[in-house]
């Protein structure tokens, strides 16, 4: 499909219950794109805030490029997110009327241009991040019988 993932949010299935993903491309400056293709992203405290009809990627860290000097962006400012106005829509209004939050999942490079899946996701409590996690120890030691079997 010609992806190629440059940076995942791991906390963030752990953290949150994903309802929803969405796809939207990342308004950036040359220097920033340099800096993905480089690999020198992180999104772990990032989060997409909407305002007034615009979808904004917050806190994300894109480090600066070494070769752009004095050319150079601000790597923690707002990048405007490119989506759908429906799109857009409907994420005002599940983060509005069910209190849901909007966070990136992953940048990725797709066909040459910047990418960020975005999910609406319900925030985990503490008995639903154990619970998941006692299921996967559960299957990873069914999987781990069923191998000494074979």
């Amino acid at each position: 499909m010609n992806e190629r993932n440059i940076a995942t949010n791991r906390k963030a299935r752990h953290n949150y219950i994903i309802l929803d993903t969405y796809e939207a491309g990342l308004i950036l400056q040359g220097s920033e794109i340099k800096s993905i293709r480089a690999g020198r992203v992180s999104i772990k405290e990032a989060y997409i805030r909407v305002e007034e009809n615009e979808a904004w990627l917050v806190d994300a860290y894109i480090a600066p490029y070494d070769q752009a000097s004095r050319f150079n962006h601000d790597p923690r400012r707002k990048r405007k997110l490119l989506l759908h106005r429906k799109e857009i829509w409907k994420l005002w209004d599940q983060t509005r009327q069910q209190n849901l939050a909007i966070i990136p999942l992953r940048i990725y490079l797709k066909k040459g241009r910047a990418k960020i899946e975005i999910a609406l996701a319900k925030g985990k409590k503490l008995y639903d991040k154990r619970r998941t996690l006692a299921k996967r120890d559960a299957q990873r030691e069914i999987e781990r019988q069923l191998a000494k079997k074979r």
